[in-house]
């Protein structure tokens, strides 16, 4: 019998048929790790593009929900959350092997790398390196954790926005976190084809908001999709 894998990666995907095949080629090249790919009810091809190299799941379509699903079938012990315009770099789950080697963390993620050598993907990993000092960051820096300390947390809250984040505020409250350095490389996509002020004002805008006490179900109206 087949050893259990150390990670289950999850990712949730909606119409990703242009980056799922990306992302499965990069995780190949890191071992056997669990790879669930939960599709929310996709119309393109994402669900056929994934299902040779991962185990595709179906869902409800919404991150949260998706994300809970996947972890509710991974087998591993250690969970890794990513997104489908991501990249890993070399040695990434072996960080996290490490980092989960001691007992009392109970989880982590990445230092994020925005794709594109210009000035504005160098503001926004500078602007993403300085709020992760301050325990603010989100889904796109793979977030990482215990499946006893997620299955505790009960998962995902299942908001229309903001639930990475508000997942990684309780993580954080739960124990001690691993904020790895090894790089996540994350597609420039939303701030290119929304534009780069409107996307800095829609995070801040939606944080302020956040803060301010506006529910999610709210706050959503001012968060586009980029596929």
């Amino acid at each position: 019998m087949p050893a259990a894998p150390a990670i289950s990666i999850v990712v949730p995907v909606y119409n990703e048929e242009a980056a799922i095949g990306g992302l499965l080629d990069n995780l190949g090249i890191h071992g056997s790790a669990e790879v669930i790919v939960v599709d929310g009810g996709s119309t393109d091809r994402t669900a056929e593009v994934a299902s040779p190299r991962a185990r595709v799941v179906r869902s409800e379509r919404g991150r949260a929900a998706q994300m809970n699903a996947g972890g509710a079938t991974a087998s591993a012990e250690t969970l890794l959350f990513l997104h489908a315009d991501v990249r890993l770099a070399e040695g990434s789950l072996e960080q996290i092997g490490r980092a989960m080697e001691d007992a009392a963390i109970v989880g982590g993620n990445f230092d994020i790398r925005y794709e594109g050598n210009d000035w504005a993907a160098g503001a926004f990993t500078r602007i993403n390196r300085w709020r992760r000092r301050w325990g603010i960051f989100y889904g796109d820096s793979g977030i990482f954790c215990r499946r006893s300390t997620f299955e505790k947390l009960g998962g995902y809250r299942l908001w229309p926005i903001l639930e990475d984040y508000d997942f990684a505020r309780r993580l954080s409250k739960a124990g001690r976190l691993a904020l790895l350095d090894c790089p996540i490389r994350v597609s420039d996509r939303r701030w290119r084809k929304s534009g780069l002020l409107r996307t800095l004002g829609s995070w801040f805008l939606i944080q302020g908001l956040y803060y301010l006490g506006v529910p999610p179900g709210l706050l959503a109206r001012f968060y586009r999709p980029v596929r």
